[in-house]
């Protein structure tokens, strides 16, 4: 039994959050209602604020406040590259890691017919009309390394290879600082597949 019906319910919202449960959800719950109400005022606020009006960017499918969004708007970015990404997640980190100036494209999660998400559910014509309008030179898949990121990877590229000079795939394999000991079998396996000449 709970404190009230509403305190439950509100327990029961947090825990749509990644890697909440319900004692992680009980104890921000209650951090809110105990000691910082004002924040929750805030974070309600922002919440709606947020869903009224982001929705995707036109061009890339990112999460936007507009019709496109500030990547697809920014001149100084190459269209020679296009990058397909699962989720905006992906493209922050690949943003804060630096050194990719390219474009994006963004499915939305992964070819699964188990969970009925096949080439219509992730925009595949959409980006196909993407490739033909910035006529990139080489567009690098990005999607995760799992059974799922590797068939939607493999569609990706059939779907590009008439229009499109060149479609790469992101590397796999051992991390910078990593040690060959302490890595697993896969990992491994990748980066013996995807090696590269050093000369």
């Amino acid at each position: 039994m709970g404190l009230t019906p509403l305190v439950d319910k509100l327990i029961e919202a947090f825990q749509i959050l990644p890697g909440v449960g319900p004692k992680s959800a009980q104890r921000m719950v209650l951090h809110l209602l105990q000691r910082d109400r004002d924040g929750a005022a805030r974070l309600a606020a922002v919440m709606q604020d947020a869903l009224a009006n982001i929705g995707w960017c036109d061009a890339c499918r990112n999460l936007a406040e507009g019709d496109v969004c500030g990547l697809c708007e920014d001149a100084r970015r190459e269209d020679e590259l296009l990058c397909v990404v699962e989720s905006p997640a992906d493209i922050v980190a690949i943003e804060q890691a630096g050194g990719y100036r390219g474009r994006y494209f963004v499915l939305h999660g992964r070819l699964s017919p188990i969970d009925g998400v096949g080439p219509e559910e992730l925009g595949m014509e959409r980006l196909l009309q993407r490739a033909r309008e910035l006529g990139p030179r080489e567009v690098i898949v990005a999607t995760n390394p799992t059974v799922e990121g590797e068939a939607t990877a493999h569609y990706v590229a059939q779907l590009l290879e008439p229009h499109v000079a060149l479609v790469t795939r992101i590397a796999h394999g051992v991390p910078i600082g990593g040690e060959l000991e302490y890595t697993d079998g896969g990992t491994i396996v990748h980066a013996l597949q995807g090696r590269r000449s050093i000369n």
